[in-house]
């Protein structure tokens, strides 16, 4: 996937939501539109540098939008970060439409949105109305200060929702997946965040049980001199189900 042509500030706050206020390199100070409605801990880091995608839209209330956040890691790398969840299905169609997602590939054709035992998943694989496998996924960004990924960054009831969907498509012979798309360059693997939502966490451990797969793939940000301007899926990283953290401060 392609950005627009991103425009870098440093970020001043993020609240009602929605919104942002950041002063962008020149001095300027805007008001971006926030596209995540979660909590963003760990990506919500005022003095950081954001990269916001520009509109000429006169219909929009709002002519900037809030895409990416750098932040300073503990060995002192910097790493990106997604706050637009709304472009996390678009990577992953990609990957899917593309057989780049070895697991998943030569399934059929992929087809947005299905609805399933009265909730929405992300995506189904196959042709007709035959057996079919059906993919959820989940942006991961939450980094903790043991230095691995975690999800979901707040209490989730739609998440747990989500998981009992994917049990019942499993017990019923199609196959189930939680595709967690991890954009955040510092993250390495990914496990349910028990310290955050013990219920989700004990969830997601019982429907792998049940035969939900779990995949997670890392997303790729491309640059070019240092503005980024794309971003793909990339390699497998590892899902732990059983790992846990007591301590409750992110980085």
């Amino acid at each position: 996937m392609r950005y627009p042509e991103l425009v870098s500030g440093t970020l001043l706050r993020r609240y009602k939501r929605f919104l942002a206020d950041v002063r962008l390199d020149d001095g300027r100070e805007v008001v971006a539109h926030c596209p995540n409605t979660g909590s963003m801990r760990a990506v919500n880091v005022p003095g950081c540098r954001v990269w916001l995608a520009p509109s000429d839209d006169r219909r929009r209330k709002l002519a900037w939008t809030w895409e990416l956040i750098e932040l300073p890691q503990p060995d002192g790398e910097i790493a990106l970060a997604s706050v637009h969840t709304g472009r996390t299905n678009r990577i992953v169609e990609e990957a899917l439409a593309a057989g780049r997602v070895e697991e998943l590939a030569d399934l059929g054709t992929v087809k947005r949105e299905a609805r399933v035992a009265g909730a929405r998943l992300d995506f189904r694989l196959g042709d007709g109305e035959g057996e079919a496998s059906y993919v959820e996924v989940k942006q991961v960004t939450l980094r903790e200060v043991d230095g691995h990924g975690y999800f979901p960054d707040a209490v989730s009831e739609r998440g747990r929702k989500h998981l009992e969907v994917l049990a019942g498509l499993a017990a019923q012979g199609h196959r189930a997946v939680l595709l967690f798309c991890v954009a955040h360059e510092g993250i390495r693997g990914v496990s349910p965040a028990a310290h955050l939502d013990p219920a989700y966490a004990a969830a997601l451990r019982r429907v792998a049980d049940q035969g939900v797969e779990l995949l997670a793939r890392e997303c790729r940000f491309e640059r070019d001199a240092g503005r980024p301007v794309g971003v793909s899926l990339g390699e497998a990283l590892a899902v732990d189900p059983g790992r846990d953290l007591p301590v409750q401060r992110s980085i």
